[in-house]
């Protein structure tokens, strides 16, 4: 990442997800309550100003794996759209997901698999019509740089305490798309007692970046973000489902409008090139 990026996102108030101990196997730095999770949300009792603050605040209930090309995205937004100030609640989708079926506010989701979305738009929460794939993401097998793996199938040849980082099959889209190329390469029966689960795909990076596990399971555009892992290999097509980004705005936003110049603008020229310069792949077609 170069320094002008990295100077932007610093400025900001940043939930790390961290992982859990291993010994405990699943991580636990992700919290079902969205206020814990939230960035940049107005202090309790502060007096408001008409003339100095925004008219309009957007919460965004977004995957984790967008949180640093939307940080970027978001001063862009609110230069074009001074009264809208622009929160966000991080986290796997799964999470947020849940979240939203237990009525956190929110005015838009922005998931990392089309599941979570489906189920919200059969719940009648999101406006389907508001509906539509944006990005497409891959899935990479990583390492730390010394490790000796140089293809999906040399996990067989793991030692007996040697780990595997993945996402929570049952509620990580990136876990979700881990169990599926597992089993498209029939290892999965093979490394059942070797996968350490995280709630979050940042988890699965930092616990490789650490050295506390030999591999894990990540997005391409996580992957792009750390010199600290290597790249093992890129899972090919079909041995999961194809890992899209649906983004929607919800049923009970208060501001739709305001919602739905906030998508709209993230299919702006400007930030095009900031999702593209993180890795993902423009799906304006879907």
């Amino acid at each position: 990442m170069s320094s002008d990026r990295a100077s932007h996102l610093s400025g900001k108030a940043i939930i790390t997800l961290a992982p859990a101990l291993l010994a405990s196997c699943v991580a636990l730095g992700q919290s079902d309550n969205p206020a814990a999770n939230r960035t940049d949300a107005p202090a309790s009792g502060q007096a408001s100003n008409q003339n100095a603050r925004p008219t309009v605040s957007l919460t965004i209930s977004a995957a984790a794996s967008l949180q640093n090309a939307l940080l970027e995205i978001e001063p862009l937004f609110e230069a074009r759209y001074p009264d809208i100030d622009v929160f966000y609640n991080w986290g796997g989708s799964g999470t947020l997901q849940r979240q939203i079926e237990q009525g956190a506010p929110a005015d838009i989701f922005f998931s990392a698999s089309a599941m979570q979305m489906s189920a919200l738009v059969e719940q009648n929460l999101v406006e389907e019509r508001s509906q539509q794939v944006l990005f497409t993401n891959q899935l990479v097998l990583i390492a730390p740089p010394g490790s000796s793996l140089t293809k999906l199938e040399d996990l067989a040849q793991l030692g007996k305490s040697q780990k595997i980082a993945a996402g929570e099959f049952r509620s990580v889209p990136a876990g979700q798309y881990t169990q599926a190329t597992l089993n498209s390469f029939r290892l999965l029966p093979k490394l059942d007692n070797k996968i350490v689960f995280f709630n979050n795909v940042r988890g699965v990076l930092s616990a490789v970046e650490s050295g506390q596990v030999a591999a894990g399971f990540v997005y391409a555009t996580d992957a792009q973000l750390s010199e600290q892992i290597k790249v093992v290999a890129t899972v090919p097509l079909p041995a999961h489902p194809p890992i899209e980004y649906p983004i929607a705005i919800l049923q009970r936003s208060g501001h739709p409008q305001a919602a739905q110049q906030y998508v709209d603008f993230l299919t702006a020229p400007a930030a095009l090139e900031i999702f593209q310069h993180f890795g993902f792949i423009a799906e304006l077609d879907s």
